[in-house]
């Protein structure tokens, strides 16, 4: 097993994450068993990498494996557990979990085993601790990484390190707010190039290449990790293609289940099926009303692709303006913040906040008389009392 700490000062040498996301802080990483799921390109392995260059450096007390490296084949987790806590190893990174097809029974065995030894896995966002072969959702503390925010990105960009903006601060002061940012940085050139490039961290790496390589994100979570982690059907993948391209093109999406599943050829349960599955992987977000009860079998009232960076990928010739501003506001709040469809407006938020969505011209005629209200305008730098720029929404994380 000599051969494994060879590769995790490789993956260390070559890990070039020089930005620390301000998510480090968020995970526990003091507590024995933690989970980071999140969908693929997000930076989970930036992040579990950059953890051990912080607290061990070149110490052997760590050691980074990933599952889809052939060189840990031939060994179970529990193996490799025990041999590392043999030789002074405290703590082990494990890297696509999701690919080693029995991780839940093994890390139960190293938990219960080794209690002083801390695990730390990361795997696909579809990964579910109580389903496999044992159940860890009462050992294993999880937490969800969301790609980067405008903020970050206008961090990475111009080195301007803007605050963290709570939804609060937002609605009570975005005049200020927007006043500072605008000063100090162009705001509206910023925010288009990130709403094509700039949600995904590989972005930095190559320009030329990052619809690329977002396309080959959504091919190998289609064509690998769902029928790995899920059991979907891969003769059914180039029909879930053709629904991401609808939702790339078309206005927001309000899904006719009978209609759709007619033209992709497949019954309404296994249509359901793959659509929360695809809200699962990361790749849409699907917009319920408040109160409803969340299954499988639950119809939403509008699906959007997760972010903007998708729908250039896929087709930027087709994107729909109104569209990609609702997709962007739902991505930059519902991680957290509970958003739903409304009667009234686009979303309601925290079931107590309206909001509607447009361009600069936008009028508050459709919800002048709801309390708690707002426009969201694009393409202005500044708004006036409860009209606010859709840009300062990517400041809340």
């Amino acid at each position: 097993m000599e051969l494994l700490y060879k590769y995790h000062q490789q993956y260390l040498h070559n890990n070039q994450g020089w930005y620390r996301r301000a998510e480090m802080d968020a995970i526990p990483w003091e507590e024995q068993l933690v989970g980071i799921k999140g969908a693929k390109g997000i930076g989970k392995t930036t992040l579990m990498l950059q953890k051990i260059e912080e607290d061990f450096g070149k110490s052997t007390k760590a050691l980074y494996i990933s599952m889809d490296n052939m060189a840990v084949q031939g060994y179970t987790i529990t193996q490799i557990a025990e041999y590392h806590r043999n030789i002074g190893g405290t703590h082990l990174f494990i890297d696509e979990i999701h690919k080693h097809q029995e991780w839940s029974r093994d890390l139960k065995s190293v938990y219960d085993l080794y209690s002083d030894l801390h695990l730390v896995f990361s795997g696909s966002s579809m990964l579910q601790i109580y389903k496999g072969q044992a159940d860890l959702s009462r050992r294993a503390v999880m937490h969800t990484m969301q790609g980067l925010s405008l903020r970050e990105y206008i961090y990475w960009e111009t080195d301007e390190n803007f605050s963290k903006y709570s939804l609060q601060d937002i609605l009570k002061n975005h005049i200020d707010i927007a006043v500072e940012i605008s000063n100090k940085v162009k705001i509206l050139p910023l925010f288009n190039e990130y709403l094509k490039a700039g949600y995904y961290p590989f972005y930095r790496k190559n320009k030329k290449t990052f619809n690329l390589k977002v396309q080959n994100v959504i091919n190998n979570t289609l064509e690998v990790d769902m029928p790995f982690v899920l059991g979907t059907n891969v003769q059914n993948i180039s029909k879930i293609k053709r629904l991401l391209h609808m939702l790339a093109t078309e206005v927001p999406y309000q899904p006719n289940i009978a209609k759709l599943s007619q033209n992709l050829d497949l019954n309404k349960a296994t249509l359901n099926g793959y659509i929360h599955y695809l809200e699962e992987a990361g790749l849409v977000n699907l917009l319920n009303p408040a109160g409803r009860g969340y299954s499988i079998l639950t119809k939403p009232e509008k699906i959007y692709l997760n972010n903007s960076n998708l729908a250039y990928s896929i087709d930027e010739m087709g994107i729909n303006k109104g569209s990609l501003r609702e997709l962007f506001f739902f991505n930059q709040l519902y991680h957290k913040h509970a958003v739903n469809s409304s009667s009234y407006g686009d979303f309601l938020v925290d079931e107590k906040y309206i909001f509607e969505i447009g361009g600069s011209n936008k009028s508050y005629k459709q919800i002048a008389n709801m309390v708690n209200s707002y426009v969201v305008i694009d393409d202005v730098i500044s708004g006036v009392k409860n009209k606010i720029p859709l840009w300062l929404f990517g400041f809340l994380y």
